[in-house]
């Protein structure tokens, strides 16, 4: 079996993940710890209001807390309701400072928009994919561009 080598671009933690980002969170420049998730989330019932932790058993994120963090995960799933749980996240202090997903969908994007909250959406490549919970990220979102990266600092 040959083994295929990987570019400087291909791996985890290597370059910027590059998409849209909400202009209604304005130009942002933010750095925080990751917590990445293979599966989609949905904020009702997926994550605690009022504590932040990832309650579904079986997700892979259980008991991991969103507080503070820039959450990475595929794409959002689930309902209307997203944005007012979302919202209510930031009014308790336990919201991520900032968001990022492989594929946008409208329940997320106006959860973010709503509590604006920073957010990255159809980023390529997969954020999912090239980040790891607990790497230093810096997102930047300016002008509906956004980019994620791995900190310098």
């Amino acid at each position: 079996m040959r083994r295929v080598s990987r570019g400087p671009s291909d791996g985890p933690g290597s370059g910027p993940c590059i998409g849209r980002a909400l202009a209604s969170a304005g130009d942002r420049d933010l750095t925080g710890s990751a917590l990445v998730s293979s599966q989609p989330l949905t904020f009702l019932g997926f994550i605690d209001r009022r504590t932040g932790l990832v309650g579904q058993r079986g997700h892979p994120l259980f008991g991991e807390s969103v507080a503070g963090k820039i959450l990475v995960f595929p794409r959002g799933v689930g309902s209307t309701v997203g944005p007012y749980v979302l919202l209510e996240m930031q009014t308790n202090g336990v919201a991520p400072v900032g968001m990022v997903m492989h594929r946008g969908d409208l329940g997320t994007i106006a959860a973010a928009s709503v509590a604006r909250i920073p957010l990255v959406y159809d980023a390529e490549p997969d954020p999912t994919k090239r980040f790891r919970s607990g790497e230093v990220l810096r997102l930047r979102s300016k002008d509906g561009k956004g980019t994620v990266s791995k900190s310098d600092s």
